[in-house]
């Protein structure tokens, strides 16, 4: 038996293709020479491909050293958002205390302040602390997360409640149910998190722009900015090149744990 289609699945694929598109012009376009690039024709596909705009890329800009600062940065802000996130989390659902519900809504709202909010008073924090130019500069505003409280609480809120109540009547302790008990319920929450946060900070462009002068220090974001102005704008075939090798690992990293994020969030609606 034949299945139908739903007449509405046509528009969201439409919708798809359309976010495709940029990431499908930016890989051909890598591997373009700069004739091709120019090329009137209508043929979006190299050929022959090559891969001299990599090589270039590369022997430009010390790339590997951006890579580095990048992941360093990504890691530190991931690991504490996720460490941040778990232990309100946990402090929302198994504590009871006057004003909970009132602290956690206000918690949420912090989502809706703009950064440009906060900007300076985080930016003239960091300066008199003499935290400019260094990782901690750039990670340390970044280390709390409203979404990943508001996610991680729904998960925690999630698991059967007996299972905690038995371990408080073995006299376990705090530590030991978060670690034992509620830990392992919610590892798909947490690796789905650990990607969203990491890809949002290896992606960061605006704050790093304001801690950072020292191009030594520079994360991947302003190192393709400072190579686009270095080639004019002109040399389209390394600049795709360098967005390529700027986008693979936040790419991977999603495309290995795309079923964690989408569970998390459809979870994070069951529960209220």
């Amino acid at each position: 038996m034949k299945t139908k289609i739903p007449w509405w699945h046509f528009p969201l694929l439409l919708v798809v293709l359309g976010s495709l598109l940029p990431l499908i012009w930016m890989l051909a376009t890598a591997w373009k020479t700069p004739e091709q690039v120019f090329n009137a024709s209508l043929n979006p596909w190299p050929y022959p491909a090559t891969a001299a705009n990599f090589a270039y890329v590369v022997g430009a800009i010390p790339l590997g050293r951006y890579i580095l600062n990048t992941f360093i940065i990504a890691f530190i802000v991931t690991a504490a958002k996720l460490l941040t996130s778990l232990l309100a989390a946990y402090g929302f659902t198994q504590f009871s205390f006057r004003g909970r519900e009132t602290l956690f809504y206000l918690c949420l709202l912090s989502i809706f302040v703009p950064f440009t909010v906060t900007m300076m008073p985080n930016y003239l924090f960091m300066s008199r602390m003499g935290w400019l130019n260094t990782y901690t500069g750039v990670a340390l505003p970044q280390m709390a997360d409203a979404l990943g409280i508001f996610l991680l609480r729904q998960s925690i809120r999630s698991i059967p409640p007996s299972l905690v109540e038995a371990a408080r009547l073995d006299r376990v302790g705090h530590g030991r149910i978060l670690g034992r008990v509620l830990l392992p319920a919610i590892k798909p929450s947490l690796i789905a998190l650990g990607i969203l946060f990491f890809i949002n900070t290896w992606n960061e462009y605006f704050w790093p722009l304001l801690m950072i002068n020292d191009k030594s220090m520079y994360t991947l974001p302003l190192a393709l900015q400072m190579f686009t102005n270095l080639e004019g704008g002109t040399n389209w075939g390394a600049m795709m090149a360098a967005a390529t090798l700027a986008s693979l690992p936040p790419l991977v990293a999603y495309l290995q744990a795309q079923r964690y994020v989408m569970d998390t969030f459809v979870q994070s609606g069951l529960k209220g």
